[in-house]
């Protein structure tokens, strides 16, 4: 079955980093868009990061620009999203997400999270001191 399980998330300090990873079962995530997602309390659910080209080039929201990177492991069949210099505004579930790629606008700069199908369970993120 198509699975996505999402880990790494946790409670770190304003500038510190933390390493979450999404594990896909049942499909190669080659295959397919890829996206990393958060939301807030209160808030809607924003794009972080995602994989849509065929070049494997990622796009990221300008608030996580030069902090965040997202990377395909295809061998792991994983993908991972090291966050550094964490704020206390990245505080948010965040969640892993895989959609077709013929849906998803690979021209955007923008990750859009209605153009997604298949989505994990979240991982916390919380940054405070």
């Amino acid at each position: 079955q198509v699975k996505l399980v999402e880990s790494g998330g946790g409670l770190v300090q304003p500038g510190g980093s933390l390493r979450l990873a999404c594990a896909a079962s049942g499909f190669v995530l080659d295959g397919y868009a890829i996206g990393w997602f958060r939301q807030a309390p209160g808030k809607e659910r924003e794009g972080v990061a995602c994989i849509v080209s065929s070049d494997g080039r990622a796009n990221y929201a300008d608030s996580v620009k030069g902090r965040f990177t997202m990377s395909r492991d295809s061998a792991k069949n994983t993908v991972v999203l090291q966050m550094n210099s964490l704020k206390p505004e990245d505080t948010a579930v965040y969640s892993c997400a895989v959609g077709d790629p013929f849906e998803v606008d690979s021209t955007s700069s923008s990750c859009s999270p209605f153009e997604y199908d298949y989505w994990g369970q979240g991982t916390q993120v919380t940054v405070s001191s």
